[in-house]
């Protein structure tokens, strides 16, 4: 079995170099050593994903369920440090990985394992695999005194790590490695280790969504046996900004709907419905599932859709009301009551043992038809395939008069890529448009809002090296009340203060509206926002999903 001290020795030589050719060189060399181990079927997936700050499959509904003062008091406990120091360490030091590495540095010697009968832990080198069980074990903790063996289970991680595999166990809790490796580079790794063509690692990828399923199937030289899963998501197709210039050819054109982005699995009489962010929402929908289960012909079939929620003046309903629904745990048939949805079909991807995913987009309409039976609450998005740009912008106001965001421009010819954004699929809207970005640290409030997080420092994504990189500081626009949920929703994600500026894991994404992209050197994007203010809290997206450092630049150059 492999040592985690491995695991943690390839994290620190990664991170001393930033030519990605060389990351992904070491990387597939830790990939070579895992596939000559004694068990490599169960280590590689681990290790895929915790190269890139993963613990779970990202398709994966299972979460860890630890912030920060619950990695504070377990590396307290481990270290025998007080806690009150563990966070002046991190504040120190800006990374909590290396408050851990030194905490456990300075009280290696007093370490005290009264934890032992617990977890039945002893003194032999921690292994990779015993991590994730540990990790396993914690996210399936619940219920009353959940918390403490939460705490437990790392004490002993802890404790039994060396300081420096402490540092990069410590950014592994909080999905903040930190060391610049995202998919491209062990997606590239992967193909290099076991002698495979990228193009078939990327494609086994988006069916199945898990580079550690993809990386133990490529070591058996299988993937052309990966298909798609009914009742596993996959990424979504995205589209990229247009405008009415671009319409110098034929394009399929649809409303783009103000609701949120639905993918539907039907598996006969079962029904799965996933959200933007992959999460299972299928509890929280029990309409839209009786829907699909009356009005769908087929018997198996992924869709792709969106749902709105419609109010009585006919025009869609804040997107903070569809949410209401998504995140409805109880007394759910009340809300479908009080707030029913619509559900929008414009694509299918699998159909009754066949996949879709390389069929044209007219085709691929053509079979969604057939399968569809119109309903007052279910539809499939009208569509109108022209290369007029007067019809399409007569389309664009008719879906803004209804209340909708604008159009989408479809290439009828496309096919359908899993989390791919191009310009096969382009999005106009009106022309102030909005940035989604990570909420990557914020400031205490002065005066009356001294108690309040009253301003947020901002970050676009960077793909590349799956860093979040700083465009500015935005805190206009935001009523007390919102600031108070602000504040609740952000203290569970503070990872350190330092006077009144706050460090924060990145979880939350803001849509910023702005009037100008400013090019800057104060900031880590090399850009900044002029006047940016909250339009609303995007709950539908992860940190990923934020808008990247590339949109970023394409709209300055375009403003």
């Amino acid at each position: 079995m492999t040592s985690f001290k491995e695991f943690a020795d390839t994290c620190e030589a990664i991170e001393g170099i930033s030519s990605s050719l060389e990351m992904t060189a070491l990387v597939s060399s830790f990939f070579q050593r895992i596939s000559e181990s004694d068990d490599p079927d169960t280590e590689l997936p681990i290790v895929s994903r915790f190269i890139m700050g993963r613990i779970f499959p990202e398709w994966s509904a299972v979460e860890l369920g630890v912030g920060p003062s619950l990695l504070y008091e377990s590396i307290s406990r481990a270290s025998g440090m007080p806690l009150r120091q563990i966070k002046q360490l991190v504040r120190e030091t800006g990374d909590v990985g290396e408050a851990a590495k030194i905490a456990l540095e300075k009280k290696k010697a007093k370490l005290q394992r009264t934890f032992l009968d617990f977890t039945g832990g002893g003194e032999a080198d921690l292994e990779i695999a015993d991590v994730f069980e540990r990790m396993l074990a914690i996210a399936h903790a619940s219920g009353k005194g959940s918390q403490q063996i939460k705490i437990k289970h790392l004490q002993y991680l802890f404790g039994t790590a060396s300081p420096n595999e402490s540092r990069y166990l410590a950014r592994l809790v909080l999905k903040e490695l930190r060391i610049g490796v995202g998919e491209g580079i062990v997606r590239d790794a992967i193909a290099q280790t076991f002698e495979e063509d990228v193009d078939a690692v990327e494609r086994a990828y988006m069916l199945i969504n898990d580079l550690g399923e993809v990386a133990v199937t490529a070591s058996h030289h299988d993937l052309s046996s990966v298909n798609i899963r009914i009742g596993r998501p996959i990424k979504m197709m995205l589209a990229q900004l247009g405008s009415f210039d671009d319409i110098t050819e034929m394009y399929a054109v649809e409303w783009k709907f103000d609701g949120a982005r639905v993918q539907i699995h039907k598996d006969g009489n079962d029904v799965r419905i996933f959200s933007r962010r992959l999460e299972d929402v299928t509890n929280s929908l029990p309409d839209v599932v009786k829907l699909v289960k009356s009005q769908i012909t087929a018997d198996q079939a992924i869709l792709d859709g969106e749902v709105v929620a419609i109010g009585s003046d006919g025009k869609p309903l804040a997107f903070q009301e569809i949410l209401k629904r998504f995140r409805r745990k109880y007394d759910i048939s009340a809300m479908v009551q009080k707030i029913p949805l619509y559900l929008n079909l414009f694509d299918i991807v699998y159909l009754d043992g066949i996949l879709l995913i390389d069929c044209e987009l007219h085709l691929r309409r053509e079979k969604l038809d057939a399968i569809v039976q119109s309903h007052e609450h279910l539809r499939v998005a009208e569509q109108t395939c022209t290369d007029d740009p007067d019809v399409v912008h007569t389309i664009y106001q008719n879906a803004l008069d209804a209340g909708h965001e604008g159009v989408m421009l479809k290439n009828p010819d496309s096919v359908y890529s899993p989390g791919k954004r191009g310009k096969n699929w382009l999005k106009i809207k009106p022309i102030m448009e909005t940035l989604d970005l990570v909420v990557v640290g914020a400031d205490w409030g002065e005066g009356r809002r001294a108690n309040l997080i009253g301003s947020y420092l901002l970050a676009c994504y960077d793909p590349d090296t799956s860093e979040f990189l700083e465009i500015g500081r935005g805190g206009t626009g935001i009523t007390d009340e919102q600031l108070s949920e602000l504040t609740n929703l952000f203290s569970q994600y503070i990872i350190s203060e330092d006077g009144k500026t706050i460090e924060l894991q990145p979880a939350v994404v803001f849509e910023i509206a702005y009037e100008e992209i400013q090019k800057s050197p104060h900031y880590a994007s090399g850009y900044a926002l002029r006047f940016p203010r909250l339009v609303r809290v995007r709950f539908d997206k992860t940190p990923e999903d934020a808008d990247s450092v590339e949109r970023v630049e394409w709209l300055a150059g375009r403003i």
